[in-house]
C-alpha cells in the first residue's frame, strides 16, 4: 500500500524539524566512555615479581612473571588497560634486544599512544644484584658470619659498575621511552631494601652474609638507587623512592613483616625477591606520586 501523507504525519515532520533547528529534541546519545589509559609495564624481576604464584600465563615461563606483580595491582587501581612484558633477569639492553627466544625487546610495546610506563631496572646490569648476593653469601659461609670478607674482596667494584655503567645505561633507557612514548607519564621505583642497616639477632640463618657486609651491602644498593634517581631526574621521569616505605621491611624480617625473601628459609620460589605483600607495597608507592589516573 502507498504511504499516505496524513496530516498527522504532516504535523509531526513539521515539529520534528522546528525542534532540530532549535536544537531540541530528542537527548543526544550520551558520550561515549574515555578511553582507558594505556599502561605499559617494563622491567626486570622486580617489575614481574618473579616468584610468587600465581604466573601470568601469556608470560614466557623463562620470565617467572606473575599476575599479582605491582603493575597488575596498578592497572586494576587505575583501570588502566596494561601491556605487561616485565621479564626476571631482564637488564637495560632486553629493552632492545630479545631476552629470550619467543620474547620481544621489552621497547616493542611502547609507541606513540602510550600514557604510562613503569619499570625497574638496574639490578642485573653488570650482575651487580646476583653477583653480590651469591658472593658475599658464599664467603659469609666461610668466614662463619665475621669480618667483612665480601668488601675486602670487592671494594668499590659494585659502586664503581653501577657509577660507570648502570647509570648512562638507565638514563639512556628512559631517554628513549620519553621519545617513543612522548606523552606517557614515565615512572621508575627504585628496589625495596634488601638487607636493614646492619646485622640484626637471627638474620645469618636467613641471609648467609658476614656481620660487616651487611652495611656493605646496604650502601651498594643505596648507590643502586641513587643512580636510578639521578638518571630519572636527568631524563624527566618519575622517580617512585621506595627507601623510607621499606625500610624495617627488608629479608632479615620475620614472615608477614618482611616484604623481601630471605635466600633461605622463605617462602617465594625465587629468593631475594618481592614478595607479594612486596609488589602490593611497591603498587602502593606508585599510585601515591603518579600524576595520571
Amino acid at each position: 500500500m502507498p504511504f499516505r501523507f496524513t496530516s498527522r504525519a504532516l504535523s509531526a515532520c513539521v515539529a520534528a524539524a522546528a525542534a532540530a533547528a532549535l536544537g531540541l529534541g530528542t537527548a543526544a546519545p550520551a558520550q561515549a566512555a574515555a578511553d582507558p589509559l594505556r599502561y605499559v609495564a617494563l622491567g626486570d624481576s622486580y617489575s614481574a615479581g618473579s616468584g610468587i604464584l600465581p604466573l601470568d600465563p601469556s608470560a614466557s615461563l623463562l620470565c617467572a612473571r606473575t599476575t599479582k606483580n605491582y603493575p597488575n595491582l596498578l592497572a586494576d587501581r587505575l583501570g588502566a588497560e596494561l601491556t605487561d612484558v616485565t621479564c626476571g633477569g631482564a637488564e637495560t639492553k632486553d629493552f632492545t634486544t630479545a631476552q629470550y627466544p619467543g620474547v620481544p625487546a621489552q621497547f616493542d610495546a611502547l609507541d606513540a599512544d602510550t600514557d604510562l610506563v613503569t619499570l625497574t631496572i638496574g639490578g642485573n646490569d653488570n650482575g651487580t644484584f646476583i653477583t653480590a648476593i651469591v658472593a658475599c653469601g658464599g664467603l659469609g659461609v666461610l668466614t662463619l658470619g665475621y669480618g667483612s670478607p665480601c668488601k675486602d674482596a670487592y671494594g668499590s667494584k659494585f659502586s664503581d659498575d653501577i657509577a660507570g655503567k648502570t647509570y648512562p645505561a638507565v638514563k639512556a633507557a628512559l631517554q628513549e621511552i620519553k621519545r617513543r612514548s612522548p606523552r606517557a607519564e614515565v615512572a621508575i621505583l627504585g628496589y625495596p631494601w634488601i638487607v636493614p642497616q646492619q646485622s640484626v639477632r637471627g638474620c645469618y640463618l636467613k641471609m648467609p652474609i658476614a656481620k660487616g657486609d651487611i652495611p656493605y651491602l646496604r650502601g651498594m644498593q643505596a648507590d643502586l638507587n641513587a643512580a636510578v634517581e639521578r638518571a630519572a631526574d636527568e631524563a624527566g621521569a618519575t622517580f617512585v623512592d621506595m627507601a623510607a616505605a621499606s625500610e624495617g621491611h627488608d629479608a632479615c624480617r620475620s614472615s608477614g613483616t618482611r616484604w623481601i625473601e630471605p635466600l633461605l628459609f622463605g617462602t617465594n620460589v625465587v629468593p631475594v625477591h618481592p614478595n607479594a605483600a612486596g609488589e602490593a607495597a611497591m603498587a602502593d608507592r606508585a599510585a601515591s606520586v603518579l600524576r595520571v589516573g
